[in-house]
């Protein structure tokens, strides 16, 4: 079966060759297989989102190859991409077109990776399926079409970036700590729409978390980083039995250091 990404030997150096070098990511060799939902923790400056940052391709890499369902994309532009990788942001603003109405952000999103435009508007078949879209999120944003997405909260801003980010059904979605702006209950009710989606769509799914016991909970696979290689790479049912306890020794034991409070949040 071919991975539908592989990366091989990522390096990523920022200020290369300055009195700021700073080398953040240190030969990255990873397999992600269609249907993993891979959860991504680390403390600060791990590295978590310089690897999402290079798989979007956000930052070009400073050495090694990403490949995406066998085909080199290492050198592939940002845009080019957005066309088989989504991405939903810590902050619900990133996601969505403030000044634009529901439905408008939601054409937006079924041309991700094309010419976008709105000279003839809105069409009719396409409101009656973004209404059908939008009420399976059971937070009566069916009825809030003709809406500027500005005036809703996080919570519902999350959410449709999250229909956003899948109404085009991606080869791989990277969600960048994106509950990590909300409060807890609206986090919970936006983390079980995510695991919602993944599953019915059957999407391969990259999550960055700060939260260990979110890291731990969903997902058939978890990463841990550590000063920009990967400690920790625990799936099925070995990942089924860990506890934060049993992780934080695992993550003792093959990086021969320790976790400080204020690097991982234990719990909601």
């Amino acid at each position: 079966m071919t991975p539908v990404l592989s990366i091989h030997d990522l390096h990523q150096v920022f200020e290369r060759g300055t009195i700021n070098e700073n080398h953040v990511l240190k030969g990255i060799n990873l397999e992600i297989h269609p249907g993993d939902f891979i959860t991504i923790i680390g403390g600060n400056g791990a590295g978590k989102s310089t690897l999402l940052n290079s798989i979007a391709g956000t930052h070009q890499i400073t050495s090694g190859t990403v490949d995406l369902n066998g085909k080199d994309i290492t050198k592939q532009s940002v845009m080019k991409r957005s066309k088989d990788i989504s991405r939903v942001f810590q902050d619900p603003k990133l996601g969505t077109a403030v000044r634009l109405t529901v439905e408008e952000n939601l054409a937006l999103a079924m041309k991700r990776g094309k010419k976008r435009g709105f000279a003839s508007g809105v069409k009719n078949k396409d409101k009656d399926y973004f209404k059908k879209q939008l009420s399976m999120l059971n937070l009566g944003l069916e009825n809030r079409l003709t809406t500027e997405i500005g005036l809703l909260s996080g919570g519902q801003r999350q959410a449709i970036t999250l229909l956003m980010a899948t109404l085009e059904r991606p080869e791989l979605i990277l969600l960048d700590e994106h509950t990590a702006a909300l409060d807890p209950k609206t986090s919970i009710t936006v983390m079980q729409l995510t695991q919602k989606l993944i599953t019915e769509q059957k999407l391969t799914a990259f999550m960055v978390t700060h939260d260990m016991e979110d890291a731990i909970r969903y997902g058939n696979r978890l990463i841990m980083l550590h000063q920009g290689t990967i400690v920790v790479d625990i799936q099925g049912a070995d990942k089924d039995q860990l506890t934060v306890p049993k992780l934080m020794a695992l993550f003792q034991k093959n990086s021969g250091a320790e976790l400080v409070d204020d690097q991982l949040l234990l719990q909601r």
